[in-house]
């Protein structure tokens, strides 16, 4: 994204409008928690009857989402009597979307997800927030046409991500980005190669993907299948016989740590296997961009398993990818519950409805989830979860055994 000309720059904020200390308060009685507080301050446990409840030691609001949903309600402070869009969701949380919709901030949607955003109603006299994960340049234009005010509150680590991918392009490497082709901050991400016109990009979903790479590279997989199954994840006009002769690894900052540098690793390798040693050394290109936050909470979640934990619950919404993550890595040692919601557990039916750590897009329901006897469980959430709803989430799974935390 290229800011505005500063010719205009009273119409693009990316610092905020000086007004955190007026709106702390609100995000306080909004967000804040005293059970995770009480956690926190007894060494992130707390026992009560038979249950242990072990918090990992980082999760929750990052700094890039406190920072989003603190200029969120600053511009709602600032223009008071203005209409306000939001372009998306302003993080992945489905709670604190709602509270900006009752804020009276209206949430733009796409048509179609891999589409552009219809910004027809948006006047020039009207306010736009830019989420956490950022606009594409097309839509970032789109807006600029308008002549409205524009929030930026795209995280600093999306915006290194940007520089990478840019650099890339500039070079003649296409970007061969891990992540989802229809996440809001890899559309970002990729559309930044569009700065020159021979940008190109390509989106492998996760190492499975990254292999059809692979096998292509090394004459294994025909251009046609490659492209049958890249379609809708590449830039127009991409050539894998062109295209795929350079190529600089980036990622959507919140997948997977582990799995990001492995298809780094693999790619690399891929290309020396074809066209030697080095070819590696001028062709290819990869660096770590995983955001210091999403590292972080994987490491804490690591960190608990080894501990030793019987159940995992893991919050944040459906739609989060660094919650996916989060969930996938805790999947693969213990039983583990992604929730969005306290409400998804219910204490009385001993059930919970969570969504399925290795299956994608699969909701479920069952019983019986909190196993018999003394029990530990782990509990961490999404970059996108406030304390509140953790706290919340802690006083359902006691109540499942009908047990009560004093605050």
């Amino acid at each position: 994204m290229t800011p505005p000309p500063s010719s205009e720059p009273s119409t693009y904020f990316r610092k905020g409008f000086g007004l955190k200390a007026d709106v702390q308060e609100d995000l306080a009685a909004d967000y804040d928690g005293q059970l995770v507080d009480r956690l926190k301050s007894q060494n992130y446990a707390l026992t009560v009857g038979d249950v242990t409840i072990r918090l990992a030691r980082e999760f929750g609001f990052c700094y890039g989402v406190e920072r989003a949903v603190e200029y969120a309600y600053q511009t709602r402070r600032k223009f008071p009597d203005r209409r306000i869009f939001l372009v998306g969701e302003i993080i992945h949380n489905p709670l604190v979307n709602g509270r900006l919709i009752e804020m009276g901030v209206e949430i733009l949607h796409r048509p179609d997800p891999t589409g552009a955003f219809d910004f027809a109603r948006v006047q020039a006299d009207d306010v736009v927030i830019m989420p956490a994960f950022g606009v594409t340049i097309h839509d970032f234009t789109a807006l600029r046409e308008i002549g409205c005010v524009l929030v930026d509150t795209t995280c600093g680590s999306v915006l290194n991500v940007w520089k990478r991918v840019e650099s890339y392009a500039r070079d003649g490497f296409t970007a061969l980005i891990h992540g989802k082709y229809y996440h809001e901050e890899t559309r970002a991400t990729a559309s930044q190669v569009g700065k020159y016109p021979e940008g190109h990009y390509l989106i492998v979903r996760n190492i499975e993907e990254a292999r059809l790479v692979c096998d292509f590279i090394e004459g294994r997989l025909p251009a046609s299948r490659l492209m049958a199954t890249f379609s809708r994840a590449v830039s127009p006009g991409f050539d894998p016989e062109r295209h795929l002769q350079r190529i600089g690894v980036a990622n959507q900052t919140t997948m997977l740590a582990r799995e990001s540098l492995a298809i780094a690793d693999e790619v690399g390798a891929s290309i020396a296997r074809a066209r030697g040693e080095p070819a590696r050394e001028t062709s290819f290109r990869s660096f770590d961009t995983i955001c210091s936050a999403t590292q972080e909470r994987q490491d804490a979640v690591r960190e608990l398993l080894d501990e030793g934990v019987d159940v995992m619950v893991v919050i944040g919404g459906f739609n989060s990818s660094n919650t996916i993550s989060l969930a996938a890595l805790c999947a693969d040692r213990v039983p583990t519950y992604h929730i969005e919601t306290s409400a998804a557990i219910d204490p009385d039916l001993g059930t919970v409805h969570y969504r399925l750590a290795q299956v994608h897009h699969v909701e479920a329901d069952t019983t019986g989830w909190l196993p018999p006897g003394r029990v530990r469980v782990g509990v961490t959430a999404g970059a996108s979860t406030p304390n509140n709803k953790i706290g919340d989430v802690v006083v359902r799974i006691l109540a499942t055994r009908g047990l009560r935390a004093e605050v």
